[in-house]
């Protein structure tokens, strides 16, 4: 493999735990690492000793010409050769800006991104390709909440638009009566979003991950996670690496080829009693638990920016089954609302499962980052006002999984 070309400028919301494991995965192979964020402190991944320098970087947001312009100035300053995005909002606006921007970027085309990124699209796309999906339709703007059978998944139909200037986005809600139906219905039209409906399915969460490169998924990673938080409809607190179900995996290349997806790529499930996996979501950038993937085929990300670069990209295998993960202080959360088995059982359980597991920020020859995060509640000019911790990137968010 050729010696890495030199260096990266990762974008991030101050808070975001997928960007860090970028940083230094990347740098473990050889890349120089820069970040840019929207707050001069820069973060958990500014916080990284992986990052050689920081760069304040606007929220992609109206004609994006102040965010191009803070990403070219961070380029000309420290030279980077690419800018990856770890979030949606991030890697669609670098997607829309690609061609006035000085270096390539770590996102496909403009109109794949826009197709992958539409939860309508994806539904009838993941259908052609075989794979189950949620019931999901576009409700009439005089639609009688009455008459929508309930409980029903409400969301926008995209997480980022061009243009786009409000500072957040309206979150997933289930609905379970014609008033909260009616009232999610109108916040998402206010903020100039379109609404989608969906078909609640249950089942336990679970990501099929890899890059796609030539068409094909390689580095394939499939996981499962027993513990979520916020409980019990959010992002993995918990995860462990199992084999890779290969006619699940088969219909997921058929899915990404017929998007035409390249890059990173994690496809989230739920799978119900009956063994079948229903597609909930799709992230196409770094999401919560990128560290167990990370892990469980080390290189994985660095495939990613080669094939970003058109460098020779390793034929990778598939990654190590049983490798655990732990988002720790969600799954401390989780325990003190869950309470299995007592408060004292579940946060020893947690604390148990910490050992050995790979986590997002901990790690003892890396420590800025924990440091950022006990000691940014001291700091009120800190937090990012648009990113919120539990809603993190890597949240599946999307339809909720009903049941673990």
């Amino acid at each position: 493999m050729p010696p890495s070309p030199g260096a990266v400028l990762v974008l991030a919301h101050v808070r975001d735990r997928a960007a860090v494991t970028v940083a230094r995965a990347l740098r473990r192979q050889g890349w120089r690492v820069g970040a840019g964020t929207p707050r001069a402190s820069a973060g958990f991944v500014g916080a990284s000793r992986a990052v050689s320098a920081t760069h304040v970087v606007p929220r992609a947001r109206g004609t994006l010409g102040e965010f191009v312009r803070a990403v070219t100035a961070a380029v000309d300053a420290e030279g980077y050769d690419l800018v990856v995005g770890a979030g949606d909002d991030w890697m669609a606006a670098l997607s829309h800006v690609a061609d006035r921007l000085p270096v390539p970027v770590a996102a496909p085309s403009r109109a794949v991104v826009e197709q992958a990124l539409d939860k309508l699209g994806l539904v009838e796309a993941a259908g052609a390709a075989g794979l189950a999906a949620p019931h999901t339709w576009i409700p009439s703007d005089d639609v009688d909440p009455g008459s929508v059978p309930l409980p029903v998944v409400v969301k926008s139909r995209t997480h980022w638009r061009p243009g786009v200037t409000r500072r957040h986005r309206v979150e997933v809600e289930l609905c379970h009566d014609a008033d909260a139906l009616a009232g999610q219905l109108a916040r998402i039209r206010a903020h100039g979003d379109e609404p989608v409906l969906q078909q609640p399915v249950h089942g336990r969460l679970g990501a099929l991950v890899g890059v796609v490169h030539e068409g094909r998924l390689i580095g394939r990673v499939q996981q499962v996670a027993p513990r979520l938080w916020p409980t019990p409809h959010g992002a993995s607190a918990r995860a462990v690496t199992v084999p890779v179900d290969a006619e699940l995996a088969r219909r997921s290349e058929d899915l990404l080829r017929r998007i035409g997806w390249v890059g990173l790529v994690e496809l989230q499930f739920l799978t119900g009693k009956d063994g079948t996996p229903w597609l909930i979501d799709f992230n196409g950038r770094p999401f919560g638990s990128v560290a167990l993937a990370e892990s469980a085929r080390p290189g994985l990300l660095d495939a990613w920016v080669r094939g970003a670069l058109d460098l020779p990209v390793p034929d990778l295998a598939d990654g190590r089954v049983g490798v655990r993960y732990q988002w720790l202080a969600g799954d401390l959360r989780r325990a003190r609302i869950e309470r299995r088995g007592g408060l004292a059982r579940d946060v020893g359980n947690s604390l148990r499962w910490a050992v050995g597991a790979r986590h997002s920020l901990t790690r003892l020859d890396d420590p800025g980052p924990v440091a950022h995060l006990l000691t940014a509640r001291f700091r009120p000019d800190d937090p990012d006002p648009d990113h919120d911790e539990d809603a993190s990137r890597g949240t599946p968010r999307s339809t909720p999984p009903l049941a673990s």
